[in-house]
């Protein structure tokens, strides 16, 4: 099984480097990540100016663009085969509800999924990042099942795993995105040359976060695995929309 790795946290995350050796008991893995930190970068692909590709000691391949970009560059031209599988991870935090819009994560393994490879978007549901071998396992799990029993079309799974050991996993769970309120406002604060600057506010709490949710499944101690799509047009309004127009 040949698998491609990609993620947004960088090349050098612990992340990236745990599910890269995990990944080699059942393959051959092949790393290509962003060269800094690039979370929140969706699905941006780079197209106003060229990319460099270049190899780390540790064989791993980092590139001055998004994760998309190290996706879209490995498959379509770096390597000189197809992955069997695409694995995006594993991520320093939850990638659950309105996340995944923005997650860089998810926007690798999102690539994958639209060249027609199967692919998975592995976070750690915590910021302590305490048990990333619980993660590495999940996700030798699922390929293993992956490999051993296809799933006839290609597939884009979102999983998030508690940041608990092992032994404390609850299950699996196939899951929906659940929501979060809005964002908390922006914090507007000074340089050291007076010039006013914002940050982002932070993600607001799960607002959808019943049972059938991510959020739900993981607050549970189980592993949220959600089916994604990236068709997103809105059937229900279709008929609205054209009423609409043609009063």
């Amino acid at each position: 099984m040949r698998i491609l790795i990609s993620n947004d946290d960088g090349y050098f995350s612990p992340g990236i480097m745990a599910l890269a050796e995990a990944l080699q008991a059942i393959g051959e893995v092949t790393v290509v990540a962003p060269e800094r930190d690039r979370s929140g970068a969706s699905n941006s692909l780079t197209l106003d100016r060229p990319l460099t590709v270049r190899r780390a000691s540790n064989g791993f391949f980092f590139v001055n663009g998004t994760p998309t970009d190290c996706v879209h560059l490995a498959v379509t031209g770096l390597l000189d085969f197809v992955p069997d599988a695409v694995v995006s991870g594993i991520n320093l935090g939850a990638n659950m509800g309105d996340d995944t819009i923005y997650s860089g994560t998810v926007a690798a393994a999102t690539e994958g999924f639209l060249l027609g490879i199967p692919s998975l978007a592995i976070s750690l549901a915590g910021k302590a990042g305490a048990h990333f071998p619980t993660a590495t396992r999940v996700a030798l799990r699922l390929l293993e099942r992956l490999r051993a029993e296809p799933i006839r079309d290609p597939v884009l799974l979102n999983v998030n795993v508690p940041d608990i050991s092992d032994s404390e996993i609850e299950g699996f769970e196939v899951t929906r995105l659940g929501r979060r309120h809005k964002a908390e406002p922006v914090v507007r604060t000074k340089t050291p040359r007076g010039e006013t600057v914002y940050w982002v506010g932070a993600a607001g709490d799960a607002q959808d976060a019943g049972p059938g949710t991510d959020f739900h499944a993981v607050a549970r101690k189980r592993v949220s695995v959600t089916p994604l799509q990236m068709d997103l047009t809105h059937r229900e309004q279709l008929d609205a929309v054209r009423g609409w127009l043609d009063r």
